[in-house]
């Protein structure tokens, strides 16, 4: 566990801070950045749990906010895990996203997605409050994604983090359709509708 006795150290004023294995990178590094695109992601997350959770829009949605509580746990390994370079000091024994996480998304997206009804437009994100911040952070976790398929062009990533990501997009894409009255709800986009 983490014990956060003290919220700034000073250790970042010069425009550092220390990866999981101690190692000292500018803050702007690739690797960096991409964690930081994934705690945003959770941030947003955050954001569809209040539309979700008890006194939530009609009382909430128990079953979505239970998938969205372990997806932020889930979210946080996975910062654990860009955080500690896989070849770094401290590999070895580190936190690690898993297959099992990836296909616990894939089940919930087929579970979700079998009764929706076949898309005949793209969907433009709105409808409900939680749809509308479930697209928000289907967008930030797809940056999200690119950040860390960058850094897997540089440095030795887990593969089960860029799985991991990629079925996270899906999946807020299929929960916010499934919130927005199980697609009844959605705003589809109509080409050229104001030319």
């Amino acid at each position: 566990m983490v014990t956060l006795n003290r919220i700034y150290t000073r250790g970042g004023d010069k425009g550092q801070t220390s990866l999981g294995d101690g190692t000292r990178v500018a803050k702007h590094d690739p690797r960096v950045e991409a964690y930081g695109c994934v705690d945003e992601t959770n941030a947003v997350i955050g954001l569809v749990r209040l539309h979700t959770g008890p006194g939530g829009a009609a009382g909430g949605d128990g079953a979505a906010d239970a998938m969205l509580a372990r997806i932020q746990n889930d979210l946080f390994d996975l910062g654990a895990d860009l955080c500690t370079p896989e070849d770094g000091r401290k590999a070895e024994g580190a936190l690690r996203v898993v297959p099992a996480q990836v296909d616990r998304l894939e089940a919930e997206i087929d579970a979700m997605n079998a009764d929706l009804a076949p898309l005949t437009s793209f969907i433009l994100p709105g409808g409900s409050a939680a749809s509308a911040y479930l697209h928000l952070a289907r967008t930030v976790a797809r940056r999200a994604e690119r950040l860390v398929t960058a850094l897997a062009g540089r440095e030795t990533v887990n593969p089960e983090a860029v799985k991991y990501l990629n079925r996270l997009s899906d999946h807020l894409f299929v929960l916010a359709r499934r919130l927005n009255g199980g697609g009844r709800d959605d705003v589809l986009w109509t080409p050229g509708a104001h030319r």
